[in-house]
């Protein structure tokens, strides 16, 4: 099975829960594993935060190296030909962060669930207590793709020579400093030379808007399709939200901060 967009409903997803190499993976952020919460039948729980960040970083869901990821999606039972469905438990939030860390190693076959659990549960389709996966392990290859995920230095030169556009997915309230941050410490602000598009204004009922909705959110902000963009966010999580949108929109040359404000707010001072 060839995945023929970045996304796909819920009622596509039912009618092919038992393709041959389809998984389906539960990319909900700060879940553990608990067999009193439910899933998606067959679902297998990827653990963004303990299997699937370099958790020796100071900041949280920091980009795992190539070889830790290939061990952790093998683990999962996935392989070179499998298509990938991932949701999280809110519509779309952590979902897109998964989609974009396939990518980012180089693995297309990869989709997310619109509207995801909420959706689901919304049909009553097949669901399950949570298990933990006991299948084969996979044959997955993890290939970085270059330029996918920017870091601290990469986003400090973008800002200060202004050679992309630095998209920030926080809320307006955020963004303008008029509210305060939910990590504790953590100074307001915004980087430098960067522009704000909440994730929030591209769904709906915890699905995203149509294309055309999409199309027009980023061309208040983009020119060109091959526009070079930088996605920031709090910690990288919904900046890839707005990846989303952006490459079902069809920009072409779009990359995402990993420390996002957490790490520029941290590191640099107002």
């Amino acid at each position: 099975m060839d995945l023929k967009s970045p996304i796909v409903s819920v009622e596509w997803l039912n009618e092919n829960l038992n393709a041959k190499n389809l998984i389906v993976l539960d990319g909900t952020i700060n879940k553990t594993f608990n067999t009193s919460q439910k899933q998606i039948k067959n679902a297998r729980f990827f653990d963004i935060k303990k299997k699937f960040s370099n958790t020796d970083d100071p900041f949280p869901s920091a980009f795992p190296s190539e070889e830790q990821f290939q061990k952790e999606a093998r683990a999962l039972g996935i392989n070179k030909n499998s298509a990938i469905v991932v949701y999280d438990d809110k519509g779309i939030y952590s979902s897109a962060r998964v989609w974009w860390l396939f990518k980012a190693f180089g693995f297309e076959n990869v989709a997310v669930l619109n509207g995801g659990f909420l959706a689901w549960q919304k049909m009553e389709f097949p669901a399950e207590p949570m298990k933990a996966y006991s299948g084969n392990i996979g044959d997955f290859e993890a290939h970085l793709q270059p330029g996918f995920m920017q870091f601290f230095e990469d986003v400090k030169e973008a800002s200060k020579h202004k050679t992309h556009t630095i998209i920030d997915a926080r809320s307006a309230g955020r963004f303008k400093s008029l509210e305060p941050e939910p990590r504790e410490g953590l100074r307001m602000g915004n980087i430098p030379n960067s522009v704000n598009l909440p994730f929030t204004d591209l769904l709906e009922d915890g699905k995203l808007k149509q294309k055309e909705a999409l199309e027009h959110a980023f061309f208040k902000l983009l020119n060109k399709k091959d526009s070079r963009v930088i996605f920031s966010c709090g910690s990288g999580i919904t900046a890839c939200v707005l990846a989303l949108g952006a490459d079902i929109s069809g920009y072409t040359n779009l990359a995402v901060y990993d420390g996002s404000w957490t790490e520029w707010g941290s590191l640099v001072e107002e």
